[in-house]
């Protein structure tokens, strides 16, 4: 492996000054009494140390220095809730997921739901409703013989929860999911056209194969409550009311839902219907998942060196530390109400991802969407997911599988049957310890924390860009953060040294280069995939409609796009 550290200048710990206020602003333990995290070292054995503790006594220790050396230099970054909740106090979750329970067709049980999703924002939770069990707009409720308000009524109350909630570890963040078939869905297509409306949900629609066949056959589509077709409308019109959406303010994104479900390890006791906040996790009621990645451009040798490649036998050993790690997060977590104790314990699900894709394409001199970084996502993908399985099944057969795996279901799953004969073997001999394993999660402030290394994974933003930046002694100035691959090149081959080709941002790509990347490394993810397929303002309506037309056919979960609008503005300038 390749030390980032051993440059020919002065390199610190943290390499640009926004990497040192992430870690104080976000992740450094303090209290009324001073800090208790003196350096981020503190942090990682705080970390290390009480995620050990679930371990047998005289393994313990050794333990932790697993865990330890494996956060040092941020090659494996746990999520923002166990960086900041773990080895603390606190009274907070270290799940940023979380899916509530089914929403209830009445005030009562909204209210119920609304009241443990406060809870769990209030822990630090990110969460996720499926508002299509809510009946539709005007709608009779029997024996009060008025009208339903309808999904975007529930949706704005727990706007306005959401808003109001200060957890002290940033703002909350919720996910809105419909169903095509419900009778309230070009309603709920169009909810956030107004400025100031639901700023707190990102909102997708459950898109099914019916409706794509119908799409495409130009076919009369149902909208459907209680079993019963309330009225039909244009399958291709209600698409193209979604996509000029989409085109004018950057939402609803689009879950392909039977593909999620089909491709679901867990299928087989469980539906799933809505996702969490920023899409990466699909999950049942109640359902929860804690987070870590593994930071690919830690792990390039000789980068930007023209046989630069990725370290894949310390991928296998971060990989297999890193399912550990988040096995002893479910133990070892608060959660804001029993269900989801419950649901985090039956299926043990975990989300180990990646970050940092984009620069360590860069450092291997490989295009962001060109058929060699395919080929390069494919491999460091598949590499980590049959790691992960094989880790899993060696805990199963250490602390036993998960309470509800059957094998049979289990190991005829598409997901399954991908992996490597010999994790299989394993598989089938000892069990899974974790009903779901891998995801990729959007990483926007760890990325940040580990230099500014490409978020999940995203080309880099830009190699350059100016932000101000909160200074330790509390004032601010502006001033120039680089993307780590960028920085590092410059390290090594002067300030003034031309870049590479390889040395690509989001917006000189094509919109199908980055959904070739999404397809790519989705065929070796359980769970789904945080992802912006970035789109230039002046691209045309119809090549719009086909990046998610293309989305579809090659195999992703599901599709959000940003071009620069009205609604939304524009992101950070470079």
């Amino acid at each position: 492996m390749f030390d980032h550290s051993k440059t020919d200048v002065t390199h610190s710990l943290f390499d640009q000054p926004i990497a040192e206020q992430i870690w104080r602003t976000k992740y450094q333990y303090k209290t009324v009494s001073g800090d208790v995290d003196h350096t981020v070292q503190d942090t990682w054995r705080r970390v290390a140390d009480g995620l050990a503790v679930t371990e047998e006594a005289a393994q313990r220790q050794d333990v932790a220095d697993t865990f330890y050396a494996a956060m040092e230099d941020f090659k494996l970054l746990p999520a923002g809730r166990i960086l900041s909740g773990c080895g603390t106090p606190r009274n907070v979750t270290l799940s940023n997921t979380f899916v509530m329970r089914t929403l209830p067709d009445s005030v009562a049980g909204i209210m119920d739901t609304v009241k443990e999703a406060a809870l769990t924002m209030q822990m630090g939770g990110g969460i996720g409703f499926d508002f299509s069990t809510i009946r539709p707009q005007g709608t009779l409720v029997q024996g009060l013989d008025c009208p339903a308000a309808g999904p975007l009524a529930a949706m704005d109350i727990c706007d306005s929860v959401c808003r109001m909630l200060v957890t002290g570890m940033g703002r909350g963040a919720m996910m809105a999911t419909l169903r095509c078939d419900h009778p309230d869905i070009e309603a709920f297509i169009h909810a956030k056209s107004a400025r100031t409306r639901l700023r707190n949900f990102n909102m997708s629609v459950m898109i099914t194969d019916r409706f794509m066949q119908a799409v495409e056959a130009d076919a009369e589509w149902d909208l459907i409550w209680n079993g019963q077709v309330v009225r039909q409308v244009a399958a291709r019109q209600l698409w193209q009311a979604i996509m000029r959406q989409t085109y004018d303010a950057a939402e609803p994104g689009v879950l392909f839902i039977d593909r999620i479900n089909a491709e679901n390890p867990l299928n087989y006791t469980e539906v799933l219907s809505a996702t969490n906040s920023c899409a990466e996790q699909p999950l049942p009621p109640n359902g929860t998942c804690p987070l870590a990645s593994i930071n690919l451009a830690r792990l390039v040798q000789t980068p930007f060196e023209p046989g630069a490649e990725l370290d894949l036998a310390a991928l296998r050993q971060l990989t297999g530390v890193a399912v550990r790690m988040l096995d002893n997060v479910i133990d070892v977590s608060r959660f804001a109400t029993r269900a989801q104790l419950h649901e985090a314990t039956q299926k043990r699900r975990i989300g180990l991802g990646v970050t940092g894709v984009g620069d360590a394409l860069v450092m291997a001199g490989a295009r962001y969407g060109s058929p060699r970084a395919v080929r390069l996502v494919d491999t460091w993908m598949r590499t980590i997911q049959n790691a992960a399985y094989l880790a899993s099944a060696q805990l199963a057969k250490e602390r036993g599988a998960f309470p509800l795996y059957d094998a049979v279901h289990h190991l005829g799953q598409p997901v399954c049957q991908r992996l490597d004969a010999a994790v299989q073997k394993q598989v089938a001999a000892h069990g899974l310890r974790n009903g779901v394993l891998t995801t990729i999660a959007p990483t926007g402030t760890i990325s940040m924390l580990a230099g500014n290394v490409s978020s999940g994974i995203e080309p880099m933003f830009s190699t350059a860009y100016r932000r101000m930046v909160t200074q330790p002694d509390g004032t601010k100035t502006e001033e120039e953060v680089q993307d780590y691959a960028a920085w590092l090149y410059r390290q090594m081959h002067g300030a003034d040294a031309p870049l590479t080709d390889a040395f690509v941002t989001a917006m000189d790509l094509r919109p199908s280069d980055h959904v070739r990347m999404q397809a790519a490394a989705q065929r070796w993810v359980d769970s789904g995939i945080s992802k912006t397929v970035n789109c230039p303002e002046t691209i045309r309506f119809d090549a719009f409609e086909n990046v998610y037309l293309e989305a579809y056919r090659s195999g992703c979960k599901g599709c959000t796009t940003y071009r620069p609008n009205a609604v939304t503005g524009s992101v950070l300038a470079a």
